[in-house]
């Protein structure tokens, strides 16, 4: 064996000692959930007795447990969950098990070697892989604001969404699930998983906006735009309003197209879910809208959303 080949030997095996190592000392925050008929769903201890799992591998919101690494079960209920970033929060009787030490948004870079751990069951599993994309915010299917995108390549095995990812050392740098797209693990940043965490434990769900409307993309004529000096090409025409919802009772009719909220233009349903944040509801909300071929301006009061249980 030549020298260089010795000393590539002596790489590897460092790398595989701090790979089980780093398994070993995060897989005592790991849990098991039984909150679903089928196989457990992992979860991990974010904070002493708070555990974050993923929302939609929790069928039931009542006679929760968890085993611990110990292999002890210990109940656990259920303080929220929202469906729209995939997140649930258990708090455990049990207030002994470390919590993990997490990394923060900055240390998920393109290439970066990650482990990703999950408990389906009494034994810990670990998939080895590399954040393959980091994004900025971007919002899911249900309108859910997530701060990073982050999509991993590795492989996905039971028990993947609700467990953490790991990079070598130690530090949680999010929640993985594959709940949130069908063809790609992600993973969600500390950042979300801190804010979402928050306002489960305080309130027992995440506030948001709500304006109870349906609408959908419509191109806006050329002469239209010309002569009302829009430069969005395309509006939102409400095709349905919620009886006595904030919109209708703010004055909003069926066939008005929305172009602008507060000034800024919308051109796809997701824009208006972006400008709904929590610390809009209560308050007023200026909608630029086209009625009868003239711009006019309603102000409807932001309602919140109502809680819907999700999968």
């Amino acid at each position: 064996m030549t020298a260089s080949t010795s000393g590539q030997t002596s790489l590897l095996a460092g790398l595989s000692r701090d790979l089980a190592a780093t398994v070993e000392q995060v897989g005592r925050s790991v849990v098991a959930i039984h909150g679903r008929r089928r196989i457990p769903s992992s979860g991990v201890v974010w904070r002493p007795g708070a555990v974050v799992a993923a929302s939609h591998t929790i069928s039931r919101d009542e006679d929760l447990t968890v085993t611990l690494a110990s292999g002890r079960i210990t109940p656990a209920t259920l303080a929220g969950r929202d469906p729209t970033t995939d997140l649930a929060v258990l708090r455990l009787d049990d207030a002994a098990v470390p919590p993990v030490d997490r990394g923060d948004d900055a240390d998920l870079q393109v290439g970066r070697l990650v482990l990703a751990l999950g408990r389906p069951g009494p034994q810990l599993t670990a998939s080895l892989g590399m954040v393959s994309a980091v994004g900025g915010e971007w919002r899911t299917w249900q309108g859910g604001k997530v701060d990073r995108f982050v999509r991993l390549d590795l492989s996905i095995y039971d028990g993947f969404s609700g467990g953490p990812l790991v990079e070598v050392g130690g530090r949680v740098l999010g929640i993985n699930t594959s709940g949130l797209s069908r063809a790609v693990a992600l993973a969600l940043p500390v950042s979300t998983v801190e804010r979402v965490t928050d306002q489960l434990l305080s309130a027992g769900r995440v506030r948001r906006g709500f304006l109870g409307l349906a609408a959908q993309p419509v191109q806006l004529p050329d002469p239209l735009r010309s002569r009302l000096g829009l430069t969005g090409r395309v509006g939102l025409v409400i095709v349905n309003l919620e009886s006595e919802g904030p919109a209708e009772q703010g004055g909003l009719l069926l066939g008005d197209i929305i172009v602008a909220l507060e000034g800024h233009e919308v051109g796809d349903p997701s824009d208006l879910l972006a400008a709904l944040g929590p610390e809009r509801v209560g308050e007023p909300v200026a909608v630029q809208l086209v009625r009868g071929g003239e711009i006019r301006t309603v102000n409807v009061t932001v309602g919140e959303r109502p809680a819907r249980r999700g999968r």
